[in-house]
């Protein structure tokens, strides 16, 4: 790994270039800059290009100028805005998308047409021309000003509020950070200028904002720029060029659609001034979206770091991975259904170049695909519950000291030793979590069932190997939609210089941009591929919030210099045991797990939504007695793993249930009582006595089951099949009285089968209402994933579940597994919901 950059490098100076390695210092003239860089490998052609000197002199030149007209421009907008807001506002909503065209292009010429038309730049252009010189030098450095966005309704608007509004220092590190694909591709190569910083955080006037600092004058001017609240000059100077000319833009803009008015006049007196215009966020189908946020992101004020969000979503994830674990130990339909998916997004099922099948499909040989497979779906359980737990813990932490250390937190000064270790703590282990989602995808989203028909396989060398490369089918050509689709999946996936450059938040963001923006981009992503991208998209979210901590965030890198050793060694050792509840199917039983967890034939046929017969409470009890002999072998296989202290440790620990079904019992049809109710068992047997096993444990084939509990009289949706006692309730659970619409949701969420009844369906618009109708508000985050966030229950955890894909309706099983997850979360029950 090379060397971190050193702001205090004078490559000028032999006594900080002796030590460079391979590095021929003869024929250098350190009176001309130019050539040290051409010495370390500068110039056309090369890896890094010669920037352009600049000398002091002009530097403050340049700023000056910058800053007068920026300061300038800014009075002059808001003066326009706090008189013609209003009228602003409708005329711009009265325009055709034509017309708004017309205005943008008058104001700024040659705008980029299409959305962050950066990426399709880079695309266009290869490293060699980047360079040589870039012909889309507008699209670089103004990702965010393009006609695509601008002609929206709402974005326009956002803009010239928070630029006319907030003072321009507060934009300096949101407006340098889109720069980056230009920056490290070397399109956008901003001049050198050693030994000085400019300042912005913080400075107000014209005269102070862009301000020149020599090292040699100011003892803190290095340090500044070492904290973020200086920059180096030639960034600087990048970051002073972009300001002007949008916020020019912006009243070029407001004169165009105040056509009538003379440019003289528009803050003439005798215009009232007006109260300002409140725009509310957008939002999909009424509801907050992620995505929505993410796109107006860059026309707001920059957001700051939310740590209460950051847990508030972690905590969703966590719950999430356990209610996945525990539906995996609980019900056969779900295990069934969650391997048989893995199976399918498998890389095996991929035919070669020949159009054969994969070797180890053959007959005899399917005990290795079955082991990768359950392998897959244990371990990814797994490690996603040590992860979100992880990630919890420390956000959980980084709130404290942010709390405890509030007082010392202001842009003047370096954050306390104690609470920047935890920030780049976290970022560590952010950096590597994502890695886990990334992997997945490498392994599943060519071979997903809707991009198929798009790849082959090359035949295996050896057809022992788990090692599959995969490559577009020759001669097929795919249409605009799925080549912008696999090239930002294969950015993703090949975790290259691509990903580098672009900057993998960027990369989520235009994926789930694609997907909601296009019907046929949504159709190729499978429900499975969609989770796990959600998975990715929380992280990327994470280190986004991050990067919004400015200015302290723009001098992490430089602060993980003398500590990276040290982080990296500490989570080698904190996440070692890890490893070890990945090998729940291997060692001497392997070849047994497998057989037991194999879903062949009707071993796992769970008639969860069939009406109870005798017959499908059978199959019912057959199903749960086959998944329970699965999982005693694992835990006796993770039983000698030692994997105290994990995540997963707590969890089996815990004095928790499983649900099981009774005996069949002839009914009196006329009779009306519930036919599920409570017989219990731990959720794993990991950790107790082997001598205080009871008949309720698992390795019993009888049990005695518990009475039903009496149902609430007039209530027509019977209580959960889960005990009251095994969860921490409140004192009094709410009764919620509902209207029709949201009472019909949860009478099938909590519904209790009888002998000659089905249940519903449950479509995802009815299940948005009814949450919303209980005291949660929606927010639809990216990929399949919806959050749940208390508004008004009395309640505090978040809560998340997956939109039905490609269908938009909940089946009863999924119905049913939701309904046992709220009352884990809540202790709901059907009886606390009342029509009004």
């Amino acid at each position: 790994m090379p060397a971190p950059f050193n702001p205090r490098f004078d490559p000028f100076n032999p006594e900080h270039t002796r030590d460079l390695p391979d590095l021929d210092l003869n024929g250098i003239d350190y009176n001309d800059p130019e050539s040290f860089f051409r010495a370390i490998g500068g110039g056309a052609g090369t890896n890094l290009p010669i920037p352009k000197l600049i000398s002091p002199s002009e530097v403050r030149k340049k700023s000056r100028d910058y800053s007068r007209r920026i300061f300038s421009n800014q009075t002059l907008l808001k003066d326009i805005l706090d008189r013609h807001e209003p009228t602003i506002q409708k005329r711009w909503a009265k325009k055709t998308r034509n017309q708004r065209l017309g205005i943008l292009l008058e104001a700024w010429p040659h705008m980029s047409a299409t959305h962050r038309p950066d990426f399709l730049a880079f695309r266009k252009e290869t490293e060699g021309q980047c360079e040589t010189g870039t012909k889309f030098r507008d699209a670089y450095l103004y990702p965010y000003i393009n006609l695509e966005d601008l002609t929206k309704p709402r974005t326009l608007l956002l803009m010239l509020q928070s630029r006319a509004r907030n003072h321009t220092e507060m934009f300096a590190s949101a407006d340098f950070e889109p720069v980056r694909l230009g920056r490290v591709s070397k399109a956008i190569v901003p001049p050198f200028l050693n030994e000085y910083t400019m300042m912005l955080i913080g400075r107000t006037t014209p005269e102070k904002y862009g301000e020149l600092v020599s090292w040699d004058a100011d003892d803190n001017a290095f340090d500044s720029m070492i904290s973020g609240k200086g920059m180096i000059p030639g960034e600087g100077l990048l970051v002073l060029e972009i300001q002007e000319r949008i916020m020019r833009f912006l009243v070029d803009f407001c004169k165009l659609i105040l056509h009538d008015i003379p440019a003289s006049d528009l803050i003439s007196d005798k215009w009232p001034r007006q109260s300002q215009v409140v725009l509310a966020r957008d939002a999909v189908d009424g509801l907050a979206s992620q995505a929505a946020m993410a796109a107006e992101a860059p026309y707001r004020l920059p957001a700051e770091m939310d740590l209460s969000r950051l847990e508030s979503l972690l905590e969703a994830k966590r719950s999430a991975a356990e209610d996945h674990i525990w539906a995996l130990r609980e019900d056969p339909g779900y295990f069934a259904s969650s391997i048989l998916d893995y199976r399918d997004h498998r890389q095996e099922t991929l035919k070669d170049t020949n159009g054969r099948s994969h070797p180890i499909l053959d007959v005899g040989r399917k005990d290795i695909f079955w082991h990768r497979v359950l392998g897959n779906v244990m371990t990814n359980a797994h490690i996603g519950l040590e992860i979100w737990s992880e990630l919890l813990v420390q956000v959980k932490d980084l709130r404290r000291l942010q709390s405890r250390y509030k007082k010392n937190i202001t842009p003047e000064k370096a954050l306390p030793g104690e609470y920047l270790d935890a920030l780049l703590r976290f970022q560590h282990y952010l950096n590597q979590a994502m890695k886990d989602p990334i992997r997945q995808l490498k392994h599943c989203a060519y071979s997903s069932p809707p991009l198929q028909h798009l790849f082959v396989r090359l035949p295996p060398a050896d057809s022992s190997t788990p090692m599959i490369n995969i490559m577009s089918k020759p001669g097929l050509k795919n249409d605009r939609i799925e080549t912008e689709l696999i090239w930002l999946l294969q950015t993703l996936i090949e975790d290259g210089s691509t990903l580098f450059l672009i900057g993998p938040t960027n990369v989520v963001d235009e994926l789930e941009r694609l997907i909601q923006s296009d019907a046929k981009a949504k159709g190729l992503i499978s429900a499975h591929v969609a989770d796990v991208f959600s998975d990715l998209s929380i992280i990327c979210e994470a280190l986004r919030q991050l990067k919004t901590y400015q200015p302290w965030a723009r001098g992490f890198e430089n602060a993980l210099v003398e500590k990276e050793d040290g982080i990296k060694t500490e989570f080698t050792q904190h996440t070692r045991s890890w490893s070890l509840v990945m090998k729940g199917i291997d060692g001497p039983n392997q070849k047994k797990i497998i057989r037991l967890g194999e879903p062949t034939g009707t071993k796992f046929h769970y008639p969860i939504d069939k009406s109870r017969t005798k017959r499908n409470v059978d199959a019912m009890r057959s199903a749960e007695k086959e998944l329970d002999a699965f999982w005693q072998a694992v835990d006796e296989n993770l039983r000698k793993r030692k994997i105290a202290g994990t995540a997963l440790w707590q969890l089996l620990s815990q004095e928790k249930i499983l649900h099981r079904t009774p005996e069949w019992v002839e009914q009196d049809n006329s009779a009306k009582q519930d036919l599920e109710y409570n017989i219990t068992m731990p959720l794993s047997e990991l950790y107790l006595d082997l001598e205080q096993r009871t008949q309720s444990t698992i390795g019993h084939t009888t049990s005695t089951p518990k009475a039903p509990k009496p149902k609430t009289k007039g209530t027509p949706a019977a209580e959960t099949d889960l005990p009251e006692t095994v969860f921490a309730q409140p004192a009094a659970q709410p009764t919620f009285r509902l209207d029709a619409r949201a009472f019909k949701v949860f009478r099938i969420l909590f519904y209790t089968p009888q002998l000659n009844s089905t249940p519903g369906e449950v479509p995802w618009t009815e299940f948005l209402h009814a949450m919303v109708a209980t005291g949660f508000a929606p927010e639809k985050l990216y990929g399949s994933v919806w959050q749940f966030s208390p508004s008004g229950l009395d309640v505090e955890r978040s809560i998340q579940f997956h939109e039905p894909h490609p269908v938009g309706k909940l089946s009863y099983r999924v119905a049913r597994r939701i309904g046992r997850r709220l009352n884990r979360a809540y202790g709901w029950e059907g009886s606390m919901f009342l029509p009004k």
